[in-house]
C-alpha cells in the first residue's frame, strides 16, 4: 500500500507539532495527509481528545483506508480509542515516542498540567490489544517514557516494537525534524497493510 492509497491522519501530542516537527513536514509533503485538530493543545482533556479523533476518522471516506500517525500523547489518544471503534475502521497505526501517562509526574515539562488527573488526564494507559496493525517506535533515552515501559505497551497492544536507539523524544528538540529514517519505516509499515476499513461509529456520540 502506498501513501496515495490511504488517508493519513496525523495525531500530534501535547502542544501539537510545530512547523519543524516531522509530523508537520510529512503532512506538508503528503497529499493524502491531514491533521487531527484538537480544540486545546496545551490543556488536553482525555474525553474531548478521544471524541475529536473518532469524529475525525468517522468523517473520512469509508472506502479509503485510514492510517494513524501518532506522536507522544497522541499515542495515548490512539490507545484510548481502541475500545470505542469497530473492528476494521482503522487500517493501521504508526506510533512514535509514546508518552507514559501513568508516570507523568516524572516528565521534564508539564507546565503545571496533571496528565494523570482522574477528571481529565490520560491515565491509566489502556492495555487492550489494538484492533488494527500497529508499530511502536521507542527511544532508549526518551525522557517521557522509559524503554521498558514502551516494551510493555507494545506487548499489550500487539504492536511491533522498533528500537530507535538514543533518539530522545523523537521531535524537533532531539533533532528529528525531517526524520528520513522514520519516513522509510513508515513506508515499510504501509506495505504490510492490505485490509481496507469497514463500518463507521456515530460521530454524534462524542
Amino acid at each position: 500500500m502506498k501513501t496515495s492509497e490511504v488517508d493519513i491522519l496525523m495525531v500530534p501530542g501535547w502542544s501539537g507539532s510545530g512547523p519543524d516537527h516531522w509530523q508537520t513536514r510529512w503532512e506538508r509533503n503528503m497529499k493524502t495527509a491531514r491533521r487531527v485538530q484538537q480544540a486545546d493543545w496545551l490543556y488536553p482533556n482525555r474525553e474531548k481528545w478521544i471524541g475529536t479523533l473518532i469524529s475525525t476518522i468517522a468523517k473520512i471516506d469509508s472506502d479509503v483506508p485510514v492510517v494513524l500517525v501518532a506522536h507522544s500523547l497522541g499515542v495515548a489518544t490512539v490507545a484510548h480509542i481502541a475500545q470505542h471503534i469497530p473492528q476494521g475502521l482503522v487500517a493501521g497505526a504508526f506510533m512514535v515516542a509514546p508518552a507514559d501517562v501513568d508516570h507523568a509526574s516524572r516528565w521534564p515539562t508539564t507546565d503545571g498540567y496533571y496528565f494523570d488527573a482522574p477528571d481529565h488526564g490520560f491515565a491509566p494507559m489502556p492495555t487492550d490489544r489494538l484492533p488494527f496493525p500497529s508499530v511502536l517506535i521507542a527511544s532508549s533515552n526518551d525522557p517521557y517514557c522509559h524503554y521498558e515501559r514502551a516494551k510493555d505497551m507494545a506487548f499489550a497492544w500487539g504492536a511491533t516494537l522498533v528500537p530507535a536507539g538514543d533518539a530522545g523524544h523523537i521531535n524537533e528538540a532531539s533533532g528529528h525534524g525531517p526524520w528520513p529514517e522514520g519516513l522509510m519505516r513508515f513506508g515499510w509499515f504501509l506495505k504490510q497493510i492490505d485490509v481496507p476499513p469497514t463500518g463507521l461509529p456515530d460521530p454524534d456520540k462524542y
